[in-house]
C-alpha cells in the first residue's frame, strides 16, 4: 500500500498530515510505504493533479471523498471542510475508510 502525502515548500499542515497518516496506519497494523512529494511549481501542480497541501492519497486516491472528480488544481494550501469545520488536514474517518479499502 503506497500513501502520498503531496506538499509545497511552505506548507504548515503537511508534517501534521504525515503524523495522522503513521498513527492511523499504527491502529491498523498497517506498515503503508508513506512517500512525501514535494510539488515544486505549479505546472508540477497540474501534473500531479494536486488540489492544495497537503494532499493524502492512498494508492492513488484522495482520502477526502468526491475529491478525485475535481478538475481544478491549486497551487496553496488546502483547507478541507469536516463536521467539525474547516481543517488544514483531512478528516481521520477518510484516512480510515481510505486504508480499508487499500
Amino acid at each position: 500500500m503506497l500513501v502520498e502525502i503531496l506538499y509545497f515548500d511552505g506548507c504548515p499542515n503537511h508534517e501534521a498530515a504525515r503524523e495522522l497518516v503513521e498513527r492511523v496506519s499504527g491502529d491498523f497494523d498497517v506498515e503503508p510505504e508513506i512517500r512525501i512529494v514535494e510539488v515544486a511549481d505549479v505546472k508540477a501542480g497540474e501534473r500531479l493533479r494536486f488540489l492544495g497541501s497537503p494532499t493524502v492519497r492512498v494508492d492513488g486516491r484522495d482520502v477526502e471523498p468526491g475529491a478525485d472528480d475535481r478538475d481544478r488544481f491549486v497551487f496553496g494550501c488546502r483547507l478541507y471542510q469536516l463536521a467539525s469545520g474547516p481543517s488544514g488536514v483531512p478528516d481521520e474517518r477518510w484516512l480510515r475508510d481510505a486504508l480499508k479499502r487499500g
